[in-house]
């Protein structure tokens, strides 16, 4: 099964680095000097890395076959693939493809829509939930809010706070503490 490590981003000097968009907990295995990568499109690859370094975070890589600038900038946007076993043996980790489809309930039981899928975002990932309404709500999928995922169950439970859901937006919580002001100033 191919799965995507990375996202090729924009091109970093002018010997052909490029920096990456991480979709693995893995990088130093999963992006080895040598290591061949398929690509999508298949069209772009594969790509052999030949280089990798890291500054302040950011993964940046270099392929052999992209020894210059204007080659790096053509790959922007370019998934690089592996071709993983079904491994499970992490209880808390899940490919997109195994969460869409799953039946997305409330703590109390309610049905509250179906995950169609995962947003990476810069903080942390987001279940794309698809309510019975057709709302697209972006769920982010931290403990505190998906406590269960149950894939052979086909379902998540959600635990989502007044307003995050579009159907239950009348129930949204704004704080005014941000304001410095509080309800009884007249000034």
């Amino acid at each position: 099964m191919l799965l995507t490590v990375a996202r090729i981003g924009r091109a970093h000097g002018l010997r052909g680095e490029v920096a990456l968009d991480l979709r693995t907990d893995e990088p130093e295995a999963r992006l080895a000097t040598g290591t061949v990568l398929p690509t999508d499109p298949p069209a772009s690859g594969p790509l052999t890395v030949a280089g990798t370094r890291v500054q302040q975070g950011r993964w940046y890589v270099t392929f052999a076959e992209a020894g210059d600038r204007t080659a790096a900038e053509a790959l922007r946007g370019v998934d690089l693939l592996v071709d993983v076993a079904d491994e499970g043996d992490d209880e808390d980790a899940w490919y997109p493809h195994e969460l869409a489809g799953l039946r997305a309930e409330h703590v109390d039981g309610r049905v509250l829509g179906e995950v169609v899928g995962l947003e990476h975002l810069p903080a942390h990932d987001a279940l794309v939930l698809r309510e019975p309404d057709g709302a697209r709500t972006l769920v982010p999928f931290v403990r505190a809010i998906v406590p269960v995922v149950d894939v052979p169950g086909g379902r998540v439970v959600l635990d989502p706070p007044g307003g995050l859901l579009a159907s239950d937006a009348a129930n949204l919580v704004v704080s005014d503490e941000t304001s410095g002001t509080s309800a009884g100033d007249d000034d």
